[in-house]
């Protein structure tokens, strides 16, 4: 997209020459909205879409800010990113995304008017074809159109002059006018740019981080969208400069729609997700949610904040995480599965932090004897990691936990150590020594 920074940030002369061109086409169009003549000056102030993101995501960190006087007035502090609205002559509310549509509700909407003028050269080539959501239908005579149809038609007479060049320039951040709509939230505009981008092969173009529109889309949470470029053919196992898929982005954040969205449309279309991708930091999807887990669990643990709202924050995002690490499970992922540093399966991450909610969902499933024992390149097992921990509050129920389920404390490490040896001082680290050696019953 592009830069904020006034001259600072120069663009390419091809794409300056782009827009200048048709931005004088735009103009003799009382239809269409001047996008590009707006995003050519230099003077007006635009959102980046890596700026958008940094926002929505420092949003996401910042909420909620709390103000817990001493009278014990608990007033949450929301600070929300200011967006600029796309330069446009239709009004806002049609740019907003819409709920998901009841599928037995429809809304009388006046259709647009019907076009008397022949279809350009580029509206030929990119013929836009309505969603059938949820069950419905495409608009067809007799039909009473729903929102998001009728939105997609305005959008579809308001950037149908979009030439195929046009449609495919990037600005100096690598984004094409899709990446902008995707990283705007509108829907409408993004299913209409995508629907002409896939006629002609280039829905997958990636911006200067190496994301395409679909990750984009998947790191705002817009699980609408997500939908929408998965059924215009959007590949799923694409990654960005740092080895993510949109599963891995979905899983660290805990962003369930997003990642129900992919489940489902993919299932549906035929397009095989490659669950087990690993991240340039040796880390699949289900690795990613389990360390996300861990952290929210060790932020639980050393929370001093005695507000309950903040507390029921915390106990959301973690259900979060967990829903994301159940859905990955039944897409097919392993918590067996080595990360390409250490060696670590789920299993042992979770274990990292005594976090037994994971481990009771990893050891309930049909090949936790197969793995309860599989070693770390250290040849660590998930009990040497458990028995190691300093006096967590879960540890001695953790160690009673893979004991049960099959954990054997006379396997050794490369040390040649057993995880008796590496439990710790204190009451609690007596407590797990005793129960390794079996001198209290866990069953």
């Amino acid at each position: 997209m592009l830069d904020t920074r006034g001259n600072e940030g120069g663009r390419s002369q091809v794409l300056s020459a782009g827009f200048q061109d048709y931005s004088g086409f735009l103009m003799t169009d009382p239809k269409l909205p001047d996008y590009t003549q707006a995003m050519s000056k230099k003077n007006t102030v635009k959102n980046t879409v890596k700026e958008l993101l940094m926002m929505k995501r420092q949003a996401i960190e910042r909420q909620p800010e709390w103000n817990c006087s001493q009278h014990n007035d608990l007033e949450p502090k929301f600070k929300q990113p200011k967006f600029e609205p796309f330069a446009c002559d239709v009004s806002a509310h049609l740019f907003n995304p819409p709920a998901p549509l009841n599928p037995n509700t429809t809304t009388d909407f006046p259709p647009a008017a019907p076009e008397t003028a022949e279809k350009s050269p580029q509206q030929a080539q990119f013929p836009i074809q309505y969603p059938a959501l949820q069950g419905q239908v495409a608009p067809a005579d007799g039909f009473k159109m729903t929102l998001f149809h009728w939105q997609i038609q305005q959008q579809a007479q308001r950037v149908g002059g979009l030439s195929a060049e046009l449609l495919n320039t990037q600005d100096a951040d690598g984004d094409t006018f899709l990446h902008i709509a995707v990283a705007q939230g509108k829907r409408a505009l993004a299913y209409v740019l995508a629907a002409k981008m896939a006629g002609c092969g280039s829905l997958d173009v990636k911006e200067h981080n190496g994301q395409t529109a679909l990750q984009i889309a998947a790191a705002i949470d817009h699980h609408l969208i997500v939908q929408d470029l998965l059924s215009h053919g959007a590949q799923i196992n694409t990654r960005d400069l740092w080895g993510r898929s949109p599963l891995h982005v979905c899983a660290e954040k805990g962003y369930v729609a997003s990642l129900q969205s992919i489940w489902r449309t993919s299932t549906v279309s035929g397009q095989p997700v490659d669950v087990e991708m690993f991240n340039y930091d040796g880390f699949t999807a289900l690795h990613a949610a389990i360390l996300s887990h861990n952290a929210a669990v060790k932020e639980t643990r050393k929370a001093e904040d005695p507000c309950s709202y903040a507390e029921a924050e915390r106990v959301q995002r973690r259900q979060k995480l967990v829903d994301c690490i159940k859905i990955l499970l039944l897409m097919g992922a392993s918590y067996g599965t080595k990360d390409l540093k250490s060696g670590r399966t789920g299993l042992h991450m979770a274990s990292e932090e005594g976090n037994v909610e994971l481990l009771n969902i990893f050891l309930d499933q049909e090949a936790s004897l197969s793995i309860v024992n599989v070693k770390t390149f250290s040849g660590n097992t998930a009990l040497h990691i458990v028995s190691s921990l300093q006096n967590y509050p879960t540890q001695a129920e953790a160690v009673k936990l893979l004991m049960r389920k099959g954990a054997d404390p006379g396997i050794r490490n490369l040390e040649n150590e057993l995880p008796c040896q590496l439990a710790p001082e204190g009451v609690v680290g007596e407590k797990v020594r005793k129960i390794l050696k079996g001198k209290l019953v866990y069953a």
